[in-house]
């Protein structure tokens, strides 16, 4: 899962909390609908996108964990059960210059409440599968630890993989290494990094192979050079797959125009890729 959420069930083992979410926003606003933070006594996990709306919503959930429930009502406000929906105007009332209507949701959440919510927060995760685990496979990891997606990190090398892992990371020892393809679940995204090329264009015809059949993964990136995909493209063809086919697969990966190699700049790349496609 990704990391604020486990930094919030790991927070609610130890305090009732507040739920903040956006519940609706009307012109501009500093989050999208479904944003969230959670409000402890003591500490927040995540946010709303700060600035006086987030200001104004801290200091309402930490008097909500203070106040009798029967006390929980406002005449800007709806209220049910634990729930409490509050409308910020945010240019007259908070003198932001965003302009827009935020209504914020505001629920009171406790340890019992945790299974729920980690359904309902991962439920907006994408899937990711990423072959490889090499120098840039543990930077991107690293990177996509904070990001909304949960991958599935996998390489034929069962001994690769680190010890520690962010939350939204699960491994899979898969030899051959392209087997693990046709398990993947429906609408993920692929990028393929492995440490050997013969084991890349496995990996690559397999999900080609999938594509042809199901036609149900999001995204296939490969990484490497121009040079590289235009033998692979070759080697793809002899095996029987089209140029449409091809088209499909995106190599070299990352985004135009940032040029270093190093894996930590590489991986910064990529993910910022993947966040267009979403």
């Amino acid at each position: 899962m990704p990391r604020h959420t486990a930094e919030l069930l790991q927070q609610l083992q130890q305090a009732d909390g507040v739920l903040v979410s956006v519940d609706s926003v009307q012109g501009s606003g500093p989050r999208e609908v479904g944003a969230w933070m959670a409000v402890f006594p003591q500490t927040l996990v995540n946010t709303i996108g700060g600035g006086h709306l987030e200001f104004q919503a801290i200091t309402e959930a930490r008097a909500l964990l203070t106040r009798p429930a029967s006390e929980n009502t406002r005449s800007t406000a709806t209220h049910e059960d634990n729930t409490l929906t509050t409308r910020y105007a945010l240019g007259p009332a908070l003198g932001q210059c965003c302009g827009g209507v935020v209504h914020l949701k505001f629920e009171a959440i406790s340890a019992a409440d945790a299974p729920a919510l980690q359904q309902r927060l991962l439920a907006n995760g994408q899937a990711l599968a990423l072959f490889g685990g090499g120098h840039v496979g543990r930077a991107l990891v690293n990177v996509l630890s904070a990001l909304p997606y949960h991958v599935q990190w996998v390489d034929s090398r069962d001994e690769i993989f680190p010890a520690q892992l962010p939350p939204n990371v699960t491994c899979e020892h898969s030899d051959p290494v392209h087997a693990a393809v046709a398990d993947l679940p429906s609408g993920t995204s692929v990028l393929i990094m492995s440490f050997s090329h013969a084991e890349d264009l496995d990996v690559v015809a397999a999900c080609l192979k999938r594509q042809r059949l199901q036609g149900d993964l999001k995204f296939v990136g490969l990484i490497g050079s121009q040079t590289k995909w235009a033998t692979f493209q070759h080697r793809l063809e002899a095996k029987g797959f089209t140029a449409e086919e091809l088209a499909f697969i995106t190599c070299p990966i990352g985004m135009a125009g940032i040029t270093g190699k190093e894996p930590e700049v590489i991986a910064v790349s990529v993910a910022a890729q993947l966040l267009q496609q979403r």
